[in-house]
């Protein structure tokens, strides 16, 4: 048994947190774009963090349950819709055989994430159940989700609780807000920042810059006025990652994604930090970016903060399930 797609969207992709350890083969990690939000899916249905949910984009795809499962939507807030009934994010939902969801429009956000108790029923790639696009691997099929695919369920087990009940919300809810309010985007400064002219510094720091529709899973493309290169000294390609803000030729800057390419001969400018990253997986073109300093140490520290705000929620999360399935 299943969840069956009975409308496409417009790009519904299987993601973990990534395959990594295949770079030096050409490999990038890629996973999901808000990895945060992705754990927070998981967690609230009592999987490892790290298992496959679905990452979906606007419009979405409409979903049908083969089969009764407990499910949690994370990240972007879609106006989501059981069988035309408002549910809410970050909360876990008993979902009934037959149910339908949907999803209206946005209302914040650029990705949701759905998880599913035990997880999908798919096979690895490399040690990942994220698709790989350009390879046509990994994932359902190497490809996004279309119309009549079916991904089965690890978990087989009912819930009787539910009777003849469409859906059940149950009742607790995920904090996902870890005690960060900064609304720019935090970064440390790369190998080549010291490339960049000074009036070109100073506009890095003071422009808000514009997401273009240029923009997809491999980076997000800026409009911004022209940033100058103090030297036309060509670079030799060395590796980049996800958060790497490179300096194009035509003094234009881009923000690498998850599917960053491994290897880059762009002048690394900055880097956003790890923590920051969630934040950039909910932005989408029209949205505007300002960027700020920081240092490494806070960097590691915010880091920190997130991950035991995870283990934190985990491990609540985790009792209350327990002690709901007793009951």
């Amino acid at each position: 048994m299943s969840l069956k797609i009975f409308k496409a969207g417009m790009l519904d992709t299987v993601q973990d947190p990534g395959r990594y350890g295949y770079q030096h083969l050409g490999i990038n990690p890629g996973g999901a774009m808000d990895k945060f939000s992705a754990r927070v899916a998981n967690i609230l249905v009592g999987n490892s963090s790290t298992e496959a949910v679905l990452e979906l984009h606007f419009p979405a795809s409409v979903i049908i349950f083969q089969k009764p499962t407990l499910i949690a939507l994370s990240g972007a807030d879609f106006s989501a819709r059981i069988n035309g009934e408002k549910i809410p994010l970050n909360h876990p939902i008993l979902v009934n055989k037959n149910s339908i969801l949907q999803f209206q429009r946005v209302l914040k956000g650029a990705r949701v994430y759905l998880a599913v108790q035990g997880g999908f029923e798919i096979d690895k790639w490399m040690n990942s159940f994220s698709t790989h696009l350009k390879v046509k691997a990994g994932g359902y099929k190497g490809r996004n989700l279309q119309k009549e695919d079916e991904i089965m369920f690890r978990n087989t087990s009912g819930f009787p609780i539910l009777n003849d009940k469409e859906f059940i919300i149950l009742p607790w809810k995920a904090d996902t807000k870890w005690n960060d309010d900064t609304k720019e985007i935090l970064v440390v400064q790369g190998n080549e920042w010291q490339r960049l002219a000074h009036e070109s510094k100073e506009n890095f720091l003071m422009t808000a810059f514009v997401i273009t529709r240029q923009s997809d899973r491999m980076g997000y493309r800026l409009n911004n006025i022209a940033l100058h290169s103090l030297t036309n000294e060509e670079l030799i390609s060395a590796s980049v990652g996800f958060g790497t803000v490179q300096l194009l030729p035509d003094g234009k800057l881009i923000i690498l994604m998850a599917d960053h390419q491994t290897m880059g001969g762009y002048p690394r400018i900055a880097h956003v930090i790890s923590a920051y990253h969630t934040k950039l997986g909910q932005m989408k073109a029209g949205d505007k970016i300002q960027f700020s300093f920081t240092d490494q140490q806070t960097a590691e520290e915010l880091f920190m903060r997130q991950e035991q705000h995870l283990l934190q929620l985990q491990n609540a999360c985790t009792f209350r399930l327990s002690e709901f399935l007793k009951s």
